[in-house]
C-alpha cells in the first residue's frame, strides 16, 4: 500500500504528454496534426481515465486503512532553508481528484463532438489536458510554494480558455478581466505565504499548523499580524472561487466555450479556492476574528449571487452567479466548522452544476443553427421556449440538475444544502435565515431558467435571422459518426430547396417545415445513410452520454454523505473517508447527526424551495404566457398606491440584478476611470512641474550664459580683477555676519 502512495506523484503528469504531443506536432508537423486532429480526443480521455482509476484506488484504500500519507524530497538545500517538493494523499485530495478527474473525462467525450468545428480544437484539447495537469497538481501538493506554483498555472490555463475564441473582443476582454482580478488574489496569497514563514520558519503544512498553534495559544506571535497573514490567505481563495467582492469575473468568463464552464468554472477552478480555505482550516480555526469573516464572505456571497441571477437573460451567466452562490454555502461551512457538509456539498454541486453547464451547451448547440452563430441570441433565454419536444433528453437531465441545486429530495444537493442550513442554526439565527431564505431565491431562478427554456413555444424561427458566420472545418469524429454539423450556413441559406455538393462527397437539401423550423437533408457517400436533421434538434449521442452518467451522480451521490450511523440504513461512507483528516488535525468538526433536527429543517428548507417554484412557475409558467403576462402578480393589486409601489419594488430588483448589483459599474468608476483619471494628473504634474522646473533651470542657464559672454573683452587681467573683487565682497559680508 505504501508504494502504491509513494508513486501517487504520477497522477498530476499523467494529462501533461498530450498537451506536449499537439504542442510538438503543431510546430514540426502540422499539416499530418490537424489530418489525425479529431483523434487527438482519445489519448485526453484515455490518460484522465487511468488517473481516475488511480486516485479511485487511493481512495479505496483510505477508506478502508485510515491515515494519511506524505512524501517528500527535497528540492534545493541553503544552510538553514530547506525547500521540499512531495505530494500529500489525504481525503481532500482524493475528493478533489476524483471530481477533478470524472468530470474531466466527462467534459472532454462531450468536447469532442461539440468542437468539433472550431478551428482550435487541437488547441482546446492541449489547453484542458495542461489545465488537468496543472489542478491535480495543485490539489496533491504538500507545501504552500508548491500550491503557489499550481495556483498560478491553473490561472494562466484559466486566461488561455476563458479568451480561447481571442479575435472576439468580449472574450479577450473577458480573459484579462480574470487575470486581473486574480492577480489581485495571488498577490495576497503570496504575501500570506511570506508573512506565515517569517513566523514559523516552515512552508510544510503539517509543520505549520502544529507551529502556529503553540505559537497562538502560547501568546508568543503578535496576533494581529498573524490574523494579517491568514487574511491574505484568504483573498487569494476569494479571488479564485469568485467570492464577493471578488467575483466580477466569473459571469463574463462564460465567453469561453461551453465544455470549459462546465469543468472550471463549475467543478475544478473555482473549487481551488475552496479546497485551500479546507486545506488551511487548522490554520484559521484557532483564528476566531478569521472563521468569523470567511463566515461572513460566505453568506453575502450566498444572497449577491442568487440576488443577481433572478433577472439574467443569458443562460451561462445565470449558471454562473447560481455557482457563485452555492460556492458562498461552501465558504459559509467552512467558516462555521462545519468541514464535512462543505465538503459534501463540493462534491455533490460539481456534478449537478456539471450537468447544467454541459445541458446548456446542448441547448445552445440546437439554437445556433436557428439564431446564428451568435452569444448573444443562441444563450439568450428570451428568445427560447418550447424546447421540450425538440430536445427530450437534454430537457429531462437539465430538470433534474435543476430540481437537485433547488434542494428538492432525494437528489444530491438536497442532502449536502440541509446540512449546511442545520449547522449554520447551531452557529447563527441571522445567517441561517439569510442561506433559507436564498434557497428559495435559488429555486426560484433556477426554474425560471428551466420554464424560459423549454416551457412554452419557440419564441424565434430560423427565417428571421441570419448569420455571415460560417464554419471552417469539416471532419469526422472520433466515434464514427459524421454529421453535418459544418455545414455552411449562408450557402444554405442561399440554396433553399437546392442540391448543393460538400467536397464532393455528400450533399445536403434544405427546406422549412409546416412549424417554420429548419430542416436539413443529409447524404453520405461514404456510409450509404440518410440522416434528417431538423433545428432545434437533439445533440448527438457523444454529448447525451455525459449527461446521462452525469444524471446518475446527481441521482445517487448524495447516498454516500446520508447519515446512517443511527441503524437505519448502513454506515456513514463521507464521514468514514473523512476520519483521517478529523484525526490527523485534531478538530471536532460540527456533524449534524441528529435526524429529527435534520428532518424538521428538512421540511423547513424544502417548503421554501416547493414556495420559489411555485411562484417561478406562475410567473413564466406556459399557463399564463409568461412573456405576454409578467404582470399577472399585478393582477392581485388594485390600481393605486399600492400598484405603484410595487411596480417600484420590482423595478428595483429586476434593475439590481440585470445591472449585476451595479458593481462592475462602481469598480469601473472608482478603478478604471479613477485611476485613469489620476495617471492623466500624475502625467499632467510630471510633465509641467517635474519637467518644467528641470527645462526651466537649462533655459535659464542658457540665457544667462549668453548674455555674460557678451559681458567679457578677452582680457585674463580683467577676469581675475572681477574674481578678486567677488571674493573680497563675499569675505567681506562673511567677518561681518560673524562678528
Amino acid at each position: 500500500m505504501e508504494h502504491t502512495y509513494k508513486y501517487a506523484w504520477i497522477i498530476p503528469f499523467l494529462p501533461f504528454p498530450v498537451t506536449m504531443l499537439i504542442g510538438f506536432g503543431l510546430l514540426l508537423i502540422p499539416t499530418a496534426t490537424k489530418n489525425i486532429r479529431r483523434m487527438w480526443a482519445f489519448p485526453s480521455i484515455l490518460i484522465l481515465s487511468i488517473a481516475m482509476a488511480f486516485s479511485a484506488n487511493l481512495s479505496i484504500q483510505q477508506i478502508n486503512g485510515n491515515f494519511i500519507y506524505q512524501y517528500l524530497w527535497s528540492w534545493t538545500v541553503n544552510n538553514d532553508f530547506s525547500l521540499e517538493f512531495g505530494h500529500l494523499i489525504d481525503p481532500l485530495t482524493s475528493i478533489m481528484s476524483i471530481l477533478i478527474t470524472t468530470v474531466g473525462i466527462m467534459v472532454l467525450i462531450y468536447s469532442d463532438n461539440y468542437m468539433s468545428h472550431d478551428q482550435g480544437y487541437l488547441r482546446f484539447f492541449a489547453y484542458m489536458s495542461f489545465f488537468n495537469t496543472s489542478m491535480l497538481g495543485l490539489v496533491t501538493s504538500s507545501n504552500l510554494v508548491q500550491i503557489y506554483i499550481f495556483w498560478e498555472l491553473v490561472g494562466m490555463c484559466s486566461y488561455l480558455l476563458i479568451g480561447f475564441w481571442f479575435t472576439r473582443p468580449i472574450a479577450a476582454n473577458a480573459c484579462q478581466k480574470a487575470f486581473v482580478t486574480n492577480r489581485i488574489g495571488d498577490f495576497g496569497l503570496l504575501l500570506g505565504i511570506l508573512g506565515l514563514y517569517w513566523i514559523t520558519g516552515s512552508l510544510e503544512f503539517r509543520d505549520l499548523f502544529q507551529i502556529v498553534n503553540t505559537l497562538v495559544h502560547n501568546n508568543e506571535v503578535d496576533s494581529l499580524f498573524a490574523t494579517l497573514c491568514a487574511s491574505f490567505l484568504f483573498v487569494g481563495a476569494v479571488a479564485k472561487s469568485a467570492q464577493f467582492p471578488l467575483h466580477i469575473w466569473l459571469p463574463d468568463a462564460m465567453e469561453g466555450p461551453t465544455p470549459i464552464s462546465a469543468l472550471i468554472h463549475a467543478a475544478t477552478m473555482v473549487a481551488a479556492g475552496i479546497f485551500l480555505v479546507a486545506r488551511l482550516l487548522p490554520l484559521f480555526v484557532v483564528m476566531p476574528s478569521i472563521m468569523n469573516f470567511i463566515s461572513l464572505i460566505g453568506v453575502i456571497t450566498v444572497l449577491l449571487g442568487a440576488t443577481l441571477a433572478l433577472a439574467q437573460r443569458d443562460i451561462k451567466r445565470s449558471l454562473a452567479y447560481s455557482t457563485m452562490s452555492q460556492l458562498g454555502y461552501i465558504m459559509l461551512a467552512l467558516g462555521i466548522g462545519s468541514y464535512r457538509a462543505a465538503l459534501f456539498h463540493l462534491i455533490t454541486h460539481a456534478y449537478s452544476k456539471a450537468l447544467l453547464f454541459l445541458g446548456s451547451g446542448s441547448i445552445i448547440h440546437s439554437m445556433e443553427p436557428i439564431v446564428g452563430y451568435s452569444p448573444d441570441k443562441s444563450q439568450n433565454m428570451v428568445l427560447m421556449g418550447g424546447l421540450t419536444k425538440y430536445v427530450p433528453i437534454t430537457r429531462i437531465t437539465f430538470l433534474l440538475g435543476t430540481l437537485s441545486l433547488c434542494g428538492i429530495p432525494p437528489l444530491a444537493c438536497f442532502w449536502s444544502k440541509d446540512e449546511i442550513l442545520n449547522d449554520s442554526w447551531l452557529y447563527s439565527p441571522t445567517f441561517a435565515i439569510i442561506a433559507s431564505f436564498t434557497t428559495g431565491l435559488t429555486a426560484f431562478y433556477m426554474f425560471r431558467m428551466y420554464l424560459l427554456t423549454f416551457d412554452g413555444h419557440l419564441r424565434i424561427h430560423f427565417q428571421n435571422y441570419s448569420s455571415t458566420k460560417n464554419s471552417s472545418f469539416y471532419s469526422i469524429s472520433l466515434w464514427g459518426k459524421k454529421t453535418p454539423k459544418a455545414v455552411n450556413r449562408n450557402l444554405l441559406l442561399s440554396t433553399m430547396n437546392n442540391k448543393v455538393s460538400f467536397f464532393s462527397k455528400d450533399t445536403y437539401q434544405i427546406s422549412i417545415d409546416d412549424n417554420g423550423r429548419n430542416r436539413i437533408r443529409y447524404f453520405s457517400t461514404y456510409f450509404r445513410n440518410k440522416y434528417t436533421y431538423t433545428y432545434p434538434h437533439e445533440s448527438d449521442n457523444t454529448m447525451l452520454f455525459p449527461l446521462l452518467i452525469l444524471v446518475l451522480f446527481t441521482l445517487f451521490v448524495g447516498s454516500i454523505g446520508i447519515n446512517f450511523d443511527r441503524g437505519v440504513i448502513g454506515f456513514d461512507l463521507l464521514s468514514k473517508w473523512l476520519t483521517p483528516s478529523t484525526n490527523f488535525f485534531h478538530q471536532n468538526w460540527n456533524d449534524s447527526s441528529d435526524w429529527y433536527d435534520f428532518l424538521k429543517n428538512a421540511v423547513f428548507s424544502v417548503s421554501i424551495a416547493l414556495f420559489g417554484l411555485f411562484i417561478a412557475s406562475i410567473l413564466y409558467g406556459s399557463v399564463y404566457s409568461s412573456l405576454q403576462n409578467l404582470d399577472l402578480v399585478n393582477s392581485f393589486v388594485k390600481r393605486g398606491p399600492k400598484r405603484i409601489l410595487l411596480d417600484q419594488v420590482k423595478n428595483v430588483i429586476y434593475n439590481w440584478s440585470y445591472n449585476r448589483g451595479y458593481i462592475d459599474i462602481f469598480y469601473t468608476k472608482i478603478f478604471t476611470v479613477g485611476i485613469r483619471r489620476l495617471a492623466e494628473r500624475i502625467q499632467f504634474f510630471d510633465r509641467h512641474k517635474i519637467d518644467g522646473i528641470t527645462n526651466g533651470v537649462g533655459v535659464a542657464s542658457f540665457f544667462i550664459g549668453e548674455g555674460i559672454k557678451y559681458m567679457g573683452g578677452g582680457r585674463v587681467s580683467s577676469y581675475l580683477f572681477l574674481y578678486l573683487s567677488y571674493v573680497s565682497i563675499i569675505l567681506y559680508f562673511y567677518f561681518i555676519i560673524r562678528n
